[in-house]
């Protein structure tokens, strides 16, 4: 008898679980059809918007940067780890971007820039020399002394 009644508890368990398992199939293929797009709802997008390429007033849109001589170049090596605003704000002169590129060469694992490196340096110093506003020079030559408690 003990048999008998678990076996119909078994049975029932399974019908249930059945029977779950076809409404979940039903719920989605009706979701499905349900919000399925219809081409009223795609959105027509102009490229000529979104063109990565696109210079207007002299300067390039995606990046920012101003269009001349190293552009591309700059672009192509600089936007690749990081925002071009963070080469813009940090307008330096010649010997300070070939130091920081030296750094980010042994620190960041920058590659060898090649002939490319005289191509951005001058691009950079040349459109975004520095300026009298900004972040101080590192201080240097400075006598620390011990704070006592």
């Amino acid at each position: 008898m003990k048999d008998e009644n678990l076996n119909k508890g078994i049975r029932g368990t399974y019908r249930v679980l059945i029977v779950i398992c076809a409404l979940l199939v039903v719920i989605a293929i009706g979701s499905v059809y349900f919000f399925e797009k219809t081409d009223a709802d795609l959105v027509e997008i102009d490229n000529s918007i979104i063109d990565p390429e696109k210079i207007e007033n002299g300067v390039h849109l995606r990046t920012g940067f101003i269009d001349a001589i190293g552009m591309q170049e700059t672009i192509t090596n600089c936007t690749s780890c990081h925002s071009a605003q963070l080469v813009i704000q940090n307008r330096m002169n010649k010997e300070r971007w070939q130091t920081t590129i030296k750094w980010m060469q042994e620190t960041q694992n920058l590659w060898e820039l090649g002939d490319n490196e005289d191509i951005i340096i001058d691009y950079l110093v040349k459109n975004y020399p520095p300026s009298s506003k900004g972040r101080r020079e590192a201080l240097t030559n400075v006598e620390w002394y011990e704070l006592k408690d």
